[in-house]
């Protein structure tokens, strides 16, 4: 089968007959394929994540805690429920800040806000009867950042914070564990018990900060755990809408439509939410 190039001997240039005209292009290619490869970074958690030293303002003791770096993981998405999503890094994992000495543990936006009645009751309910995990890994692992979690719950509790600060625990809890479920459906083993299990809990989490957030709605002055006012109403309504509460989600939805205020990306996927409930309504309809 004669070349591309044959003929070209008559011309001088049978050195070229057989030479594939794409050769040089394909060589190159893997050359920068090679190189693309070697300059591609590898990262661990700890490359995520920094010592820093706070004040406890329930004991005045310093201590240091496991934080993440600011801009150094990659985001991937966002979730329905405003959970950001990094390469290979679960960021809900260095939430909350833990005192070792007196168990006071909060999110950090909240961690250093504690009006001297509030640490009266950490001192009386929490400090005297808890029994702290020591860590000693270089990373949380889910099971430790869980713990922390829920002390930090139990504190906003005891120190009868706005219902805000509990929906957010909760709230960040439930990313949480979902961050958790989604690890071990990549992993080999029989885990088909605990992904269950941490589903059943991410649900029962996402419930509370739904109600919790619906109660700051008409009670707190925005912003609400840091969000404003259509920010909070889009994640009532996503939620509203994953927990099946179609009427308060169509509320919220024309709500956020009609205003004129927001961000017009958050509009534009409350609009696929509006959509979403459009089919819901006309699956029952046809039922019916």
């Amino acid at each position: 089968m004669a070349g591309l190039l044959s003929g070209l001997e008559s011309l001088g240039l049978g050195n070229l007959e057989n030479v594939g005209i794409y050769d040089k292009e394909k060589k190159e290619e893997k050359v920068r394929e090679k190189a693309k490869v070697r300059k591609e970074p590898v990262f661990s958690e700890t490359d995520f994540i920094y010592d820093k030293t706070f004040r406890c303002p329930a004991c005045e003791s310093s201590f240091t805690s496991k934080i993440m770096k600011t801009g150094k993981a990659k985001l991937i998405r966002t979730d329905f429920d405003l959970r950001p999503v990094y390469e290979g890094f679960a960021a809900e994992k260095y939430d909350v800040l833990l005192c070792p000495k007196c168990g006071y543990a909060a999110l950090g936006r909240y961690f250093s806000f504690l009006l001297p009645a509030q640490a009266k009751l950490i001192r009386e309910k929490i400090t005297s009867n808890i029994v702290l995990t020591k860590y000693e890994d270089p990373t949380y692992s889910f099971e430790q950042a869980l713990e922390r979690y829920k002390i930090a719950l139990a504190c906003s509790v005891v120190k009868r914070s706005k219902s805000s600060e509990k929906a957010y625990v909760c709230l960040r809890m439930a990313w949480l564990l979902r961050s958790y479920r989604e690890y071990l459906e990549t992993q080999d083993g029989d885990n088909e018990e605990l992904i269950e299990s941490l589903q059943s809990q991410e649900d029962e989490y996402e419930e509370n900060a739904y109600r919790g957030f619906l109660d700051a709605r008409g009670t707190e002055d925005p912003p609400i755990a840091g969000m404003d006012s259509t920010t909070l109403d889009y994640l009532l309504a996503q939620l509203a809408f994953s927990l099946e509460d179609y009427p308060t989600c169509s509320r919220l939805v024309a709500g956020i439509l009609n205003s004129s205020a927001g961000n017009p990306r958050l509009k534009d996927k409350i609009r696929t939410l509006k959509d979403q409930l459009s089919e819901i309504r006309n699956s029952e309809d046809k039922t019916e």
